[in-house]
């Protein structure tokens, strides 16, 4: 697919245009003590300006009867740590359960090469008692990579066992030490939003991340309405694009739209008002369940929507967002609702402004 840019011309999409260097310094490592502290970097689409605020600003820049969309999906201690009987050590992300057994789940492993059926794992508990996890089977990924099936044991015990030995599932750019306990209580309280009520995401919705009560509460007194729904982020976010920025794709993730969310997001559709995503996730979910023009109420619906320039969006009109890596879909997508060109120039920007980027970093508002 070819897409029009400002002056007319069609391009092809190469990945080499989604491409920037950032400087190691600006990965966030940790997020501020104080969540609405962030940077806010105000992207004005209209006149293609570019403004610098602070998070807690955010109720001063919207306008009244602007409808946010959150997603509050839970992010699981998902992340393990085991132990085979030759002594190595096994890294472990637990992505689903099989839809069949809750006590069997699909994984991602490193190393996985000589794990075989029915080996026996040990993890360690936060009291330092131990316990056996086995291997049920090896599989392959819509990816194309291998995948582990591990038993994690009795059914009601899974999560009761995940809350004792996992950590939260940080990407591989935000460096810890997955051999100790220091950071796991740390990182599971903060890699979660403030709405974070549905278990099932490994990985955080980070748009949310710097909301608190106190902006909600501002929110509130402005006249700008939230809604919720949930997107469990899956394997798929952490996928990059390895050739083709056209022919990518994104394994399926669950979404769930309530009718109270649907019926609100349609009425402000129709008063004119604006409709803001908190993120990617609630921006993929909302443009996934559009039908004739309406947002449809979904329960455990799944998509694997990709939003690319030349997307047509049918519900929102602007979006909160932190800033991705390089050459990623994520990129892309915001790149589809600004622009290539402006986006490009917004990060180089935000790195000349030294912003702090990824899922710890500062945010993004796009209007």
């Amino acid at each position: 697919m070819n897409w029009v840019k400002s002056d007319g011309k069609q391009e092809k999409l190469e990945l080499a245009d989604f491409e920037y260097d950032l400087p190691l310094e600006l990965i966030a490592q940790k997020p501020l003590e104080k969540k609405d502290h962030s940077r806010l970097f105000h992207l004005d689409r209209s006149s293609q300006s570019f403004s610098h605020r602070s998070f807690y600003e955010l109720p001063e820049i919207l306008k009244k009867g602007d409808l946010l969309v959150v997603n509050d999906t839970r992010v699981l201690p998902s992340r393990l740590v085991a132990k085979r009987a030759s002594g190595g050590t096994i890294k472990i992300l637990l992505l689903k359960p099989l839809s069949t057994n809750v006590s069997i789940w699909e994984s991602m492993v490193t190393p996985i090469k000589r794990l075989k059926p029915g080996e026996e794992l040990m993890v360690t508990k936060d009291d330092g008692s131990q316990c056996l996890i086995k291997v049920h089977d090896i599989v392959t990924g819509p990816d194309g990579f291998k995948r582990l099936l591990v038993d994690l044991g009795e059914k009601s015990a899974v999560y009761d066992l995940l809350s004792k030995v996992g950590f939260a599932p940080l990407p591989p750019y935000i460096q810890r030490d997955y051999q100790t306990s220091e950071h796991r209580s740390q990182d599971l309280l903060l890699y979660q939003t403030m709405f974070a009520t549905a278990p099932g995401a490994v990985a955080a919705p980070t748009a949310g991340l710097h909301f608190t009560p106190a902006v909600i509460e501002a929110l509130k007194e402005k006249g700008v309405e939230t809604v919720r729904l949930t997107l469990h982020v899956g394997a798929g976010t952490f996928k990059p694009i390895e050739e083709s920025v056209e022919d990518h794709t994104i394994e399926e993730e669950l979404y769930t739209i309530s009718e109270e969310t649907a019926a609100a997001v349609n009425k402000a559709k129709e008063e004119g008002r604006r409709v803001i995503a908190v993120g990617t996730t609630s921006l993929r979910a909302l443009e996934s369940a559009v039908v004739k023009g309406k947002l449809q109420a979904r329960e455990n619906a799944s998509t694997s929507l990709y939003v690319k320039p030349g997307y047509d969006f049918a519900v929102i009109d602007g979006m909160i967002t932190n800033f991705h890596l390089s050459k990623s879909s994520l990129l892309v997508l915001v790149a589809a609702l600004t622009g290539r060109d402006l986006i490009m120039k917004a990060y180089q920007e935000a790195i000349k402004e030294r912003y702090r980027f990824y899922s710890y970093g500062d945010a993004m508002l796009i209007l």
